[in-house]
C-alpha cells in the first residue's frame, strides 16, 4: 500500500510538473508562431505588424508577440495563453502516460514544436522545413541517446525504419494526389514515424490511422456544414500530429 501510495505522488508531481514546462513553452511560442505564418512563396517574417524589426531572445523568435516600440505592447499573433494551455495539456497527458521512463524527456522536448507547427499549417496551410526536418532529427538523435539509458520502453531501430516507411507511405500519397498531400507533410511524418516506432509497428499503424481518421471526419463535418465542399483542401499537419499523439500516449501507457 505503501508503494503504491508512493507511486501515485510521484506521478501526480511528475504531471504537474510537465504541464508547467509545456504552459512555459507554449507562452513562449507566439512570436515564432507569427514569424513562421506567411504563404509558401514569402520568406519569414522580420518585422511586427508595426513594422519594426523583430529581435530580442533567440534571435527574436522566443517569446510572446508584442510590438514594443510602438510604445502600447500591442500583442500579434496566435495568443499566449491558448499556446499555453495547448503545452500545458499535451505535455501532462504525455507524463501521465509514459510515467517515469526516461523517453518521457524526449516527448516533452518535441511537444511544443509539435504545438508550434499546428498552429501554423492551421493559420497558413504550410509545415515550415527548419522545424519539420529538424523535429526528425531531434526525435532519432534523442531517442538514439535514451536507447543508451537503462529502464527505456522502446526500440531505436524500429524508431528509425518507422521513420523511413511512414515517410515513404506519405510521399506515394504525395505523388498520387499532391493537390490533397503537401510535401510538408511528407517531412513531417519522418517525426511522426520515428516516436511511434520507439513504441512498435502497431503503434505506428495505430497512429497513423488516428491521424486520417481525425482529418476525414474533421472534412466531412465541414461538408456537412456547408462551410467547405467534397473537394476542398484542409490542412492534414495538424491531423498528423494529432493521430501521433494519440498513438504515442497509447504505446507509452501499454509499454
Amino acid at each position: 500500500m505503501r508503494r503504491h501510495g508512493v507511486g501515485a505522488v510521484v506521478t501526480v508531481v511528475l504531471v504537474a510538473v510537465a504541464a508547467l514546462w509545456g504552459a512555459v513553452a507554449g507562452s513562449l511560442l507566439p512570436r515564432a508562431a507569427y514569424r513562421f505564418s506567411v504563404p509558401e512563396d514569402e520568406g519569414w517574417r522580420e518585422r511586427c505588424p508595426g513594422g519594426h524589426p523583430i529581435a530580442g531572445f533567440g534571435g527574436g523568435w522566443i517569446g510572446r508577440a508584442r510590438c514594443g516600440p510602438c510604445g502600447t505592447g500591442t500583442p500579434y499573433g496566435p495568443g499566449a495563453p491558448r499556446l499555453a494551455t495547448a503545452g500545458a495539456l499535451v505535455c501532462a497527458a504525455l507524463a501521465a502516460a509514459t510515467g517515469t521512463r526516461p523517453e518521457l524527456g524526449v516527448w516533452l522536448l518535441l511537444a511544443p514544436v509539435g504545438v508550434l507547427l499546428a498552429v501554423v499549417d492551421l493559420r497558413v496551410r504550410r509545415l515550415p522545413d527548419p522545424l519539420t526536418l529538424r523535429l526528425a532529427a531531434a526525435a532519432l538523435v534523442l531517442l538514439g541517446l535514451v536507447a543508451l539509458v537503462p529502464e527505456h520502453a522502446g526500440e531505436w531501430p524500429t524508431a528509425l525504419w518507422g521513420a523511413l516507411a511512414l515517410g515513404a507511405f506519405y510521399y506515394v500519397l504525395y505523388l498520387v494526389n499532391p493537390g490533397g498531400m503537401g510535401f510538408g507533410d511528407v517531412k513531417l511524418a519522418l517525426a511522426a514515424g520515428a516516436v511511434l516506432g520507439w513504441y512498435g509497428w502497431p503503434t505506428v499503424m495505430l497512429g497513423t490511422f488516428a491521424g486520417f481518421l481525425s482529418g476525414a471526419l474533421y472534412g466531412w463535418g465541414r461538408v456537412a456544414l456547408r462551410r467547405a465542399g467534397r473537394k476542398s483542401a484542409i490542412p492534414f499537419g495538424p491531423f498528423l500530429l494529432g493521430g501521433a499523439f494519440v498513438g504515442l500516449l497509447i504505446g507509452a501507457y501499454a509499454a
